[in-house]
């Protein structure tokens, strides 16, 4: 079975240490690989800061024309991040997510449809659960302590974050969309001090660990999937 993984810097296998992102060998991808066998192929298909606009004018070069049996579609945390540059030049004004709520969703429809019409199955994750005391620290380190004036203003990150989270729940529940829950099994798997890095949003490599094990144990169901769909 072919397998893509589809998605941004979590995909891609971005992590941050010492203040700096790195590229990272060990990535989700590479670990569900392992944990498969030979027997399948898995497809490393992320790109650092991709959000879903960017997905979709990419999904048939990267995806299509691949001929997959299987696409892991995660996306969504860098849709409802903000410019926080000019947050921190504007704190007191208002702003808005780099990809609104709606859109995203429609973009998700879009990428869901193109994926079926070549017979493939689309799974969807959910997003990967953050650290916010450490994101806004990270986040106040590269730009400026009027950040914290704002999130403290519109609620905070986790409430944008939460909500693209269950609007995208509730998408793949109307649609009947396979979908994984990375974000609940995620927690379940360690304290965040473990598995998500200094940055307070991209895997540590024990979270990455977790990640590709939490993947393969939806495979053989949705391996089951792919023989109906075929």
């Amino acid at each position: 079975m072919k397998i893509i993984c589809f998605g941004d810097s979590v995909t891609r296998g971005v992590t941050f240490t010492g203040g700096r992102f790195k590229i990272i060998r060990e990535n989700y991808p590479v670990l569900l690989q392992r944990l498969l066998g030979s027997g399948d192929k898995v497809i490393n298909k992320g790109v650092f800061n991709d959000n879903s606009d960017l997905l979709v004018e990419r999904v048939d070069k990267d995806v299509l024309q691949l001929h997959p049996d299987l696409v892991l579609i995660g996306i969504g945390g860098n849709d409802c991040n903000f410019h926080w540059d000019q947050v921190a030049l504007l704190p007191e004004e208002e702003h808005v997510p780099i990809v609104p709520l709606s859109r995203y969703l429609e973009n998700m429809k879009i990428l869901i449809e193109k994926v079926n019409s070549i017979g493939a199955v689309p799974v969807v994750l959910s997003l990967l659960p953050l650290d916010p005391v450490r994101y806004y620290q990270s986040l106040m380190k590269r730009y400026s302590h009027s950040i914290g004036h704002w999130i403290s203003y519109c609620g905070g990150i986790e409430h944008w974050h939460g909500m693209y989270n269950r609007a995208l729940k509730d998408f793949v529940r109307r649609t009947g969309v396979p979908t994984i829950d990375i974000r609940s099994a995620f927690k379940r798997k360690g304290s965040f001090s473990e598995l998500i890095n200094e940055d307070g949003l991209h895997p540590s490599a024990k979270g990455y660990r977790a990640l590709a094990e939490i993947v393969s144990t939806y495979i053989p169901e949705l391996r089951t999937r792919v023989k109906q769909h075929a």
